[in-house]
């Protein structure tokens, strides 16, 4: 009796007797979210944002983001976005700088690297001092979908080649490699088709190209070799540099290539940019 009596006194408190409700991905504290987010690839923290309201509200924490952000942003906000960084979010700041942004009238490129946050530079050929480039007997532009700046210069035929560059920017510390963008062959589509014209390829494998780089703290590199790339993109490696403190004055870089042998004519090469990425990200180049 006392036993049955108990029952009916627990169905009627208790409902039918259930046990109360699990704790669930809605009851863990924001800030707690937060603070997890920290240690994450931003990748990840976009994909756990679509879990809850919870997930979604820690993801737009301004110091979630801040981890993440390089540490010249403001630097990049101001020159690259035209804004002050204070007037966006730092979730918006990564997500416009991880887009690339031109800037110095178009002719130059800055992105971020949506995993790392890592900055990457390309200069368009219409920014380098090239030998014979306003002169259509040696040079020929060109619109390519296969260049981010949508033009590429075509050389036919010239004695003397000779390119070089300039660009002052502020880099996170970090070690950096410089590339030149160039292809053996001029491209073309047919029936929906990418050709390869290779006839005018010529004088490239009798004097290797010289690439040199030069930073204005003293930095220096050179590098040769051929060109050999007929038919596809190649990033030629001009050198590498470091630097050792983000909190510098920016960063003065010249860096050219030339192959000044006079005894032959080269020709049949295109050129696209220059690139500036993470030594790091050498192995993925064919993503640039």
């Amino acid at each position: 009796m006392g036993a049955g009596s108990s029952s009916l006194a627990l169905e009627s408190e208790g409902g039918s007797g259930s046990s109360p409700s699990r704790p669930s991905l809605d009851d863990v504290p924001e800030c707690c979210v937060s603070s997890i987010f920290m240690y994450l690839d931003p990748p990840e923290i976009c994909k756990l944002a679509k879990l809850n309201k919870t997930f979604h509200g820690a993801s737009l924490a301004d110091f979630v983001w801040e981890t993440k952000l390089p540490s010249n942003y403001k630097f990049l906000v101001e020159k690259v976005l035209g804004q002050s960084p204070e007037s966006l979010s730092k979730k918006e700041i990564y997500a416009r700088l991880c887009r690339p942004n031109c800037f110095d009238k178009g002719a130059k490129q800055v992105w971020l690297d949506k995993s790392s946050g890592k900055i990457c530079v390309a200069v368009s050929y219409k920014a380098l001092r090239i030998t014979g480039i306003d002169d259509r007997r040696y040079w020929n532009h060109i619109s390519s979908e296969e260049s981010r700046f949508n033009t590429i210069a075509y050389l036919q035929q010239i004695w003397w080649f000779e390119v070089g560059g300039e660009l002052e920017f502020e880099f996170p510390a970090g070690t950096y490699s410089l590339f030149f963008r160039l292809q053996l062959g001029k491209t073309s589509k047919k029936l929906g088709r990418r050709t390869c014209n290779v006839d005018r390829v010529h004088g490239w494998d009798i004097k290797p190209v010289r690439f040199q780089l030069s930073t204005s703290n003293g930095q220096q590199a050179s590098s040769e070799c051929y060109l050999h790339q007929q038919g596809n993109w190649g990033h030629y490696h001009a050198g590498d540099f470091v630097v050792y403190s983000s909190n510098t004055a920016p960063l003065k870089l010249r860096f050219s290539m030339m192959q000044i042998d006079c005894t032959h004519t080269k020709g049949g090469v295109c050129l696209d940019s220059v690139l500036i990425c993470p030594s790091e990200f050498r192995e993925k180049l064919k993503q640039f």
